[in-house]
């Protein structure tokens, strides 16, 4: 009988800077945040616009009842009229409004640098997960193979009649309990290619990729001062800059406000044209109104603005007191993971490793017992995992802390 081997063609592998570059192309959400910068570009243009001038016409005295106009009534004569007037804004309105507008502008560019460094956040997290379950996956296929290797071990032995058949019967129920393991490694590793997939905007029909960067970086051997960290997350975070601009937009707002009050005034020209019984005539002209500030002085818009100010500041020292709260609790995440990864690496790894290799080969030689081989194969897998486990936290720390600065702060 001839059996045939179906050979699995690899993923496609990227970067975790190539999946970062094509999240910021083609995510849904992070598309629809860029609109909004175009809209704040309108708010631009209209606050550019000036004032129309006015043009109306008129015809007055028309002997439409039919009373005819004659020397003897006296009545008329028709009048045509027309006229045009020009509005003249004082106080700067319109600079105002520019200067206000280009704030609105400024926020979104912000905001959507904002969603920029979230999304590579997720992005980069989602990576990390699937490098994890990766090597989750390698780790429970390399204990499936060596629990295969036990089995067929353990089947030779029983043919020889070295060992009883409850000894085949306990390594088989440990190697099927592994090929489980295996399994549920594998489920987790498509879940978490999913995930990045919906983060990169990939429909989901297409094929899935796998991530080529190892998940063990190097650790530097001193971490950045914490005060300096937080220093310049307080600096260069888009979040913050839009909180500033969003102060500066106020102030801005305050003063088109305070020159709303002003009052505005009107020029105007008129054309006028008599005819009647007597002979005709034409006529010019000249108009200037003003509205008298009695009651509307923009007290209402004044206090709002006003009102608003103080309420921009008390959200600005509560976003610095969040930033800095992040960014604590992401230096000590880091510095945790950081730690981690020193004692396994230095207490753990080489010695479980040696604990399994050598039980293992004792077993083989007929010395050793097949529960004492389950017990070092366990702990070997639990120190893996764990060393798994602090490999990705740190990955994760150190990303966490990019995120919450705004920048790399870890070479």
């Amino acid at each position: 009988m001839v059996g045939l081997v179906l050979a699995v063609a690899p993923l496609p592998a990227i970067t975790i800077d190539q999946a970062v570059q094509e999240a910021l192309q083609n995510n849904p959400g992070l598309l629809a945040e860029k609109l909004g910068i175009p809209v704040a570009e309108t708010a631009v243009i209209t606050a550019r616009l000036r004032p129309n001038p006015v043009v109306s016409a008129s015809s007055d005295h028309l002997d439409w009842l039919g009373s005819g106009f004659s020397e003897v009534n006296g009545a008329g004569p028709t009048e045509t009229a027309l006229r045009i007037d020009f509005p003249f804004e004082r106080a700067h309105k319109r600079e105002y409004r520019v200067d206000t507008a280009g704030y609105a502008q400024k926020i979104a560019e912000a905001r959507v640098a904002d969603s920029i460094r979230r999304l590579r956040l997720d992005v980069t997290l989602a990576c990390i997960d699937v490098m994890e379950a990766r090597a989750r996956l390698d780790l429970a296929n390399d204990n499936l193979k060596s629990l295969e290797a036990v089995v067929q071990l353990n089947e030779t032995r029983l043919k020889g009649g070295a060992i009883p058949p409850i000894e085949l019967t306990r390594s088989r129920v440990a190697m099927l309990q592994f090929r489980s393991n295996v399994k549920t490694a594998e489920l987790a590793l498509t879940t978490a290619r999913i995930k990045l997939q919906t983060l990169l905007g990939r429909a989901p029909g297409e094929m899935p990729v796998d991530i080529s960067d190892p998940l063990k970086i190097p650790i530097p051997p001193a971490a950045p001062a914490l005060d300096q960290i937080r220093a310049c997350a307080l600096s260069v975070r888009p979040d913050i800059q839009a909180a500033r601009l969003d102060q500066a937009r106020s102030q801005s707002e305050l003063r088109l406000q305070l020159a709303n009050g002003k009052v505005d005034y009107a020029a105007g020209a008129e054309y006028r044209r008599q005819q009647g019984v007597n002979g005709t005539g034409n006529s010019v002209g000249f108009f200037f109104s003003v509205p008298l500030p009695v009651f509307n002085r923009n007290q209402g818009e004044i206090a709002r603005v006003s009102s608003e100010e103080v309420q921009l500041q008390k959200q600005m020292d509560a976003l610095q007191s969040q930033v800095s709260g992040e960014v604590t609790g992401a230096y000590r995440e880091y510095e945790t993971a950081r730690q981690l990864i020193g004692d396994i690496e230095s207490d753990l790894l080489g010695l479980s490793q040696e604990a399994r290799n050598t039980t293992t080969y004792v077993y083989q030689a007929g010395a050793g017992s097949l529960l004492d081989v389950l017990d070092a194969q366990r702990a070997f897998n639990e120190t893996m995992s764990t060393y798994y486990d602090a490999q990705a936290d740190y990955r994760r720390a150190v990303s966490r802390l990019a995120a919450v600065v705004g920048e790399e702060v870890i070479p």
